[in-house]
């Protein structure tokens, strides 16, 4: 008599263990890209808008360098002259990532000081573009100028003081008066007659004495972003400086005036306005 044939329990089980996993594999997601799939395609940033810096030293005219160094047409001797107005280079190891100039003239009034730095910002990061990574060093030059808060213009302190007034019930037979129509004195410069940097506050002095319109603030007007910094020394020596950015390159300009006695302190508007044209200059040389 034949035999049948005879089939164990566990090997039916594996096998139809074996048919389902073999039957769920058709559903096409073997396709579909994982992380660190080299099938999967890198976003990479864009590149900033300038790959060369200017050369600072020649970036600064001689009628420019007349206003902001004065005394520097009377030095004594045309290779003194000559010198003056070329200039210092600073020290740098790539002219295409950093590159700055300094000046010095020194007169009867006092010493004048000028410095202008260019910075080109790269991004090594491939996610990270250099407008993205200059924004970054440019907003850490912001915060280490511990940039003042707005003074509040005169009509906002009466907004201001109206809406208080607003918010106490009125007494029976007495009016509320409304806020005055009359328009507040306010201040708006103009960094040059050829620039193009503007700045607007309040002409009340500040608790410093000093214009809110002439405080350390931001600037509108001069490249992507920019700001102003105004500081007096202890030996009465002003120095104000300038730093914008436009795309990937920080541009700082540094004019300092030391008056040859501390009876006499240097005027910070004409200052400003002088460190304000020569930004608004080299922001149009950028665009060209």
């Amino acid at each position: 008599m034949q035999r049948k044939a005879y089939v164990p329990g566990v090997a039916v089980l594996l096998a139809a263990l074996l048919a389902a996993c073999t039957g769920s594999g058709d559903d096409g997601s073997q396709d579909d890209p994982r992380p660190g799939d080299p099938t999967a395609t890198a976003t990479v940033a864009q590149p900033g808008r300038y790959d060369t810096l200017p050369e600072p030293c020649g970036s600064v005219d001689e009628s420019t360098l007349d206003l902001l160094l004065p005394g520097i047409r009377q030095l004594p001797g045309a290779a003194q002259r000559k010198q003056a107005y070329k200039g210092e280079a600073t020290q740098t190891y790539d002219t295409d990532s950093k590159a700055g100039c300094r000046w010095k003239v020194e007169s009867t009034d006092g010493t004048h000081y000028l410095f202008v730095d260019f910075e080109r910002v790269v991004s090594w990061n491939n996610a990270v573009s250099d407008d993205s990574k200059a924004q970054e060093v440019y907003g850490g030059k912001v915060e280490a100028a511990d940039l003042p808060e707005p003074a509040p213009s005169d009509s906002e302190e009466e907004t201001g003081a109206a809406d208080e007034e607003t918010d106490e019930p009125a007494e029976k037979g007495t009016s509320t008066a409304g806020p005055s129509t009359s328009p507040s004195p306010t201040a708006s410069r103009t960094a040059s007659p050829s620039g193009s940097a503007t700045s607007s506050g309040s002409s009340s002095p500040s608790p410093s004495g000093t214009p809110a319109s002439l405080q350390p603030r931001t600037l509108d007007g001069l490249g992507d972003e920019a700001f102003l910094d105004d500081a007096l020394g202890t030996s009465k020596q002003r120095t104000v400086t300038v730093v914008f950015r436009t795309s990937n390159v920080i541009v700082t300009v540094e004019y300092e005036e030391q008056p040859a006695t501390t009876t006499v302190v240097p005027d910070s508007e004409e200052m400003q306005d002088r460190a304000l044209n020569l930004a608004d200059r080299l922001a149009a040389a950028f665009e060209d």
